[in-house]
């Protein structure tokens, strides 16, 4: 039984969703939950455990893009001795851990296409095959996966089985961002903030109301984690007490000093979306000189984001300045 934990906030967006959580945790229905990097998606796929009538039961995890292809077979499925080199012995696998329980693929996105296939046969009849067995296995297992990439874009992509989607996605469950969930940054500021003073045993940092007012300003790329780690370095390496703008890192001050509302008017007749992201894309890299960590500064993307871009639009960069 995995023991709860509590999830912060009062905004609109994420009061929303846990009305969501709650009406469809008693369900037996599988659920994606979809959003970017350190939204916290398996803060929900705890929830959607606890709620659930599979409460008590094991809650088990497993992040698909943790192993290699070649070892997450074995790992999900199990294997039988003899099965490849140094298989002394047979070996449940994760799905049988979880029998009676809760399974969560998080990163689902990044299984190979062999491997959704056989994941779809479990997901369809409750029936797997350990590798190197030669009759299959059952087992009662929920699944809750989750995903940072956009599931249309890569099914579309040929990366990812349709079939598989639409089974996993009987629910889906969209994780807002943290730049939209401002009146929450100063509540989980203080919580990290407390949290982080009780572990090293130092006194709690307080954040000025003007520093806080650049850090709702700011992008949180990395979401609630970045928060965290922001909350966990100002404990540790400032030793005053009161925490103003000067003393946040260099691009928390730069981003929360420039930032500002883009109006846009769309067009009656609408517009090329891909070819104003390319556009914005080449343009940023240009004003960067090709250095991907500026232009990536510049767009207010993580520098993993604009990668992705990158190679989506097969633009031309220098590898040297990645």
């Amino acid at each position: 039984m995995v023991k709860a934990r509590k999830i912060l906030g009062k905004a609109p967006a994420l009061k929303a969703l846990l009305r969501e959580v709650k009406k469809i945790a008693h369900t037996e229905a599988n659920v994606l939950i979809s959003g970017e990097t350190g939204t916290g998606k398996e803060l929900i796929a705890i929830a959607l455990q606890q709620k659930s009538r599979r409460a008590k039961a094991v809650f088990v995890t497993l992040n698909c893009a943790a192993l290699s292809p070649e070892l997450l077979e074995p790992t999900l499925f199990g294997y039988m001795k003899g099965a490849f080199t140094n298989a002394d012995e047979d070996t449940p696998g994760i799905i049988a851990a979880a029998d009676g329980g809760t399974l969560f693929l998080d990163e689902i996105n990044s299984l190979s296409l062999a491997l959704q296939a056989k994941l779809l046969r479990f997901v369809q009849n409750r029936e797997y095959l350990p590798v190197g067995a030669a009759n299959t296995c059952t087992a009662d297992v929920r699944i809750i996966a989750a995903t940072n990439a956009v599931m249309p874009e890569i099914i579309e992509q040929g990366r990812f089985r349709a079939d598989l989607y639409y089974r996993l996605s009987v629910f889906v469950v969209d994780m807002p961002p943290l730049r939209e969930r401002t009146e929450d940054i100063s509540l989980l500021l203080g919580y990290y903030l407390r949290q982080f003073a009780a572990k090293y045993s130092l006194r709690t940092t307080i954040i000025k109301p003007e520093a806080i007012e650049v850090l709702e300003k700011y992008a949180w790329p990395g979401n609630i984690r970045e928060l965290r780690n922001l909350c966990e370095f100002l404990t540790i390496s400032k030793f005053r007490r009161l925490i103003g703008v000067h003393d946040l890192p260099a691009h928390y001050r730069k981003t929360g000093a420039r930032c500002k509302i883009l109006y846009f008017e769309l067009p009656e007749e609408g517009l090329d979306w891909y070819r104003l992201e390319q556009s914005l894309l080449q343009q940023a890299l240009t004003a960067a000189d090709g250095n991907v960590s500026q232009a990536a500064d510049l767009l207010g993307l993580t520098r993993h984001a604009l990668y992705y871009r990158i190679k989506k639009w097969g633009l031309n960069v220098d590898a040297d300045l990645f």
